[in-house]
């Protein structure tokens, strides 16, 4: 029986993969976002998620076109939340924070009164409060892990870690499974070609402890979170293997976080945000390496 997903935020920079992803693997696919898809991989509807009446009846829309033999809504089985603001700076904190927590909310709302049993958030890497600090701030301890004390001071983080609160709310309220992945720096195959300036100097990618995620097999990630039941509510980093540099794990951190405690031996090039959580409960691996890319070297 074919699945139905509603992908939020398809059109964006790590959407677009979930949703191609998805559509690849036999789902029904209906994105949400404020634009259309520039590759029409599935129907978009135009959403501004922060009302929740738009959300309500858009859950309740067709993924199907409109000259369709059958245009009747279908229950949905999952939805992949990406939709937001993605960063600080590009408007107002104020509206980085609400955008992203009420979209949430709206979301997580309609999913549990249409009882729908399985949501996807994107939390991020910024909750551990390193990459958008006022300025240099050493963790608690290297590697990151879900058990880290969060404790960021920008809006946008502080934005992820509310609508992880909020979907902890909605698993106790329901019983849903709720995952929230915290993502890395997700990497477009274009991206891989300014590994040579990266390289060069590591200190560009020093607030986000050299953590990357290729959109290819973050949209992986989500499938296998679709497909695992019974999870309840968890959370779950997303990263790579290993670093985007090519100095090995602990002489970066010798060099640009000497007094941070390590908790666990590094492999030679191991990753500094964890992801031995979502390999241990969704079978996750990586397929796209940095090393392996054209142009990264």
């Amino acid at each position: 029986m074919t699945k139905r997903v509603i992908v939020t935020g398809g059109s964006g920079l790590a959407g677009k993969w979930v949703v191609e992803d998805l559509v690849a693997h036999g789902y029904e696919v209906l994105n949400l976002d404020r634009v259309p898809m520039a590759k029409p991989t599935a129907r978009t509807l135009i959403t501004d998620l922060t009302d929740a009446g738009q959300v309500f009846n858009a859950l309740a829309s067709t993924t199907a076109k409109e000259f369709d033999d059958d245009l009747e809504p279908k229950p949905v089985d999952a939805i992949v939340h990406f939709a937001a603001i993605p960063r600080i700076l590009i408007t107002t904190d104020n509206e980085v924070f609400r955008i992203n927590v009420m979209a949430t909310y709206n979301v997580l709302d309609a999913a549990s009164k249409f009882g729908i049993r399985k949501v996807i958030l994107a939390s991020s890497e910024t909750t551990y409060g390193v990459v958008f600090a006022h300025r240099h701030r050493d963790p608690a301890y290297f590697p990151l892990d879900e058990d880290y004390p969060v404790d960021p001071m920008d809006s946008y983080a502080t934005s992820k870690v509310v609508n992880e609160v909020t979907g902890k709310a909605f698993h106790a309220r329901t019983g849903a499974d709720i995952y929230c992945f915290r993502i890395g720096n997700v990497l477009d195959p274009s991206d891989y070609a300014k590994f040579p300036g990266w390289l060069k100097d590591p200190a560009l990618r020093k607030r986000i402890a050299w953590s990357y995620i290729d959109g290819r097999d973050l949209a992986t990630a989500c499938r296998l979170g679709i497909e695992k039941d019974g999870l309840g509510f968890q959370v779950m980093n997303v990263a790579a293997d290993d670093v985007s540099s090519d100095l090995p794990s602990a002489e970066l951190l010798k060099r640009f976080y000497p007094d941070v405690p390590v908790k666990k031996p590094l492999g030679e090039f191991e990753t500094l945000l964890s992801n031995e959580k979502l390999k241990r409960l969704l079978g996750w691996q990586q397929q796209y390496r940095w090393r392996e890319q054209p142009g990264a070297r």
